[in-house]
């Protein structure tokens, strides 16, 4: 018996990356699963591999976490599959940085609408759900961009600065009705659009350690499965050889 059996799960980004090492892990426990990303081959052929991991049902569903109404149709599909909803993972990112002077509104534009805009509007839905339903989690996918900025990465890191504000302030406004929101701060990840090993944001800082997609999962699995009444706010992940404090 899987510690998420019977439990549904909607997570954003879901079809590669962070996001499917969160949906590996999760499937593993028996969890039901949405995921939800734009590239919709990506998603099935991720959703083929978690289908042979739990007991589990995987199904997709294209989305552009920025668009309203694709994100209140996200949840729509998710209670109509499941007639409930017990986690979501707010993972979908957009990455950009660059000297300041040379930014355009439209790369700043972008970032904050996925990193912030997009988690906004999915947590909003979800705590339609999870208010009546006596409790839920969300699970924010954070950087350690929020406290430890690189060079060149304004955009980014002030989304992630504002990923923990909106987590708190969720947080707080959750606990009356038993609704736990976490914030998980990966440090380098070794995903797809990194596979060299180097800065996804801002100056090239050569290659550096990377931690795994599965350790991400592993972590926001123990977010997903503490006892009810507990909650992990924030959780930071990183090789134990990255340059942390002090990095500039």
């Amino acid at each position: 018996m899987g510690t998420l059996d019977g439990k549904v799960a909607i997570i954003t980004g879901g079809g590669t990356g962070i996001g499917k090492g969160i949906a590996k892990a999760f499937a593993a426990e028996g969890c039901n699963l949405v995921i939800a990303a734009r590239n919709v081959d990506r998603l099935e052929a991720t959703a083929e591999e978690l289908r042979q991991l739990g007991d589990g049902k995987v199904i997709v569903n294209a989305l552009d976490v920025t668009n309203e109404r694709q994100v209140r149709e996200l949840f729509a599909v998710t209670m109509r599959e499941f007639d409930r909803l017990d986690i979501l993972v707010n993972n979908s990112g957009a990455f950009d940085g660059g000297p300041l002077e040379d930014l355009t509104l439209e790369q700043w534009e972008r970032v904050m609408g996925v990193n912030v805009t997009g988690p906004f509007l999915c947590s909003r839905e979800a705590f339609k759900i999870m208010k009546p339903a006596g409790g839920g989690r969300i699970i924010n996918i954070g950087s350690i961009a929020a406290q430890r900025p690189r060079e060149q990465s304004v955009p980014y890191s002030t989304s992630k600065n504002a990923v923990w504000g909106l987590t708190t302030a969720t947080a707080l406004e959750g606990r009356p009705f038993g609704i736990a929101v976490s914030c998980l701060h990966p440090g380098n990840v070794a995903v797809e659009r990194r596979s060299d090993g180097r800065s996804s944001t801002g100056r090239d800082m050569g290659p550096e350690p990377l931690v795994s997609t599965e350790d991400m999962g592993r972590t926001a699995l123990l977010m997903a499965t503490l006892p009810p009444g507990t909650n992990m706010l924030e959780a930071i992940v990183l090789p134990v050889s990255q340059t942390y404090l002090g990095r500039g």
